[in-house]
C-alpha cells in the first residue's frame, strides 16, 4: 500500500495506531501483517534499494512501530544500527517465553553482502546480543542486514535475568 485508497495521495507510517495515514485526507489503513510481524506499505524504499539477498527491490515496512527496509521474497529486514537493540527490547516485551538458541552457522560469517545503499561489502560478524545471530552491517551507511527470523531469534533469546532464574547463575 504506497497510496491512499481513498485519494491516491501518499501514505505515511501512524506509529500511534499500527497503520499508515494519509498525508492528504487524513484516512488511516490497516495493511495485514506477514508471518514475522512486518506491516508492509507496498511503497518502494526511498531511495531505491535492492534487497543484497534476492535483488529484488525493498520497500517501506515496520515492526513493532519502527520503520524498516523489507524484502518481500526473502523476507530479510534492512534497518539503521541505531534502533536495532530499541527494536529488540520492544519485541521481547511481546514475548511469553525465551527459547533455546542454537549456535549460528559458521558458514554465515563466510558470506559475502554488498550494502544496498553504498555498495560496499558488509561486515558478518555475530551480534553482540541475544540471539546466537550472525548479522551484516555497513558501517559507512550504519544499516543491518538481518535475514529471516533472526530479529526473532533475538527477541526470544535469553538474557542474563533469564538464566539466572532457569540455571541459578
Amino acid at each position: 500500500m504506497s497510496n491512499c485508497p481513498a485519494c491516491g495521495a501518499p501514505l505515511d507510517i501512524h506509529p500511534e495506531t499500527e497503520g499508515f495515514k494519509c498525508s492528504y485526507c487524513h484516512q488511516v489503513f490497516f495493511p495485514g501483517k506477514e508471518e514475522d510481524g512486518v506491516e508492509i506499505t507496498g511503497a518502494p524504499s526511498d531511495p531505491y534499494l535492492n534487497c543484497p539477498i534476492c535483488f529484488q527491490p525493498l520497500v517501506k515496512a515496520s515492526l513493532a512501530n519502527t520503520a524498516l527496509l523489507y524484502c518481500t521474497q526473502c523476507h530479510g529486514q534492512l534497518l539503521s544500527m541505531e534502533i536495532v537493540s530499541d527494536l529488540v527490547a520492544s519485541l521481547r516485551a511481546s514475548v511469553d517465553h525465551s527459547a533455546v538458541q542454537t549456535p549460528a552457522d559458521r558458514d554465515d560469517l563466510k558470506r559475502v553482502l554488498q550494502c544496498p545503499k553504498c555498495n560496499l561489502r558488509m561486515d558478518a560478524h555475530r551480534y553482540a546480543g541475544p540471539g546466537n545471530v550472525v548479522v551484516d552491517t555497513c558501517d559507512n551507511c550504519s544499516f543491518i542486514w538481518l535475514d529471516r527470523g533472526e530479529i526473532t531469534r533475538m527477541a526470544k533469546a535469553p538474557d542474563e535475568g533469564d538464566l539466572e532464574r532457569t540455571f541459578g547463575f
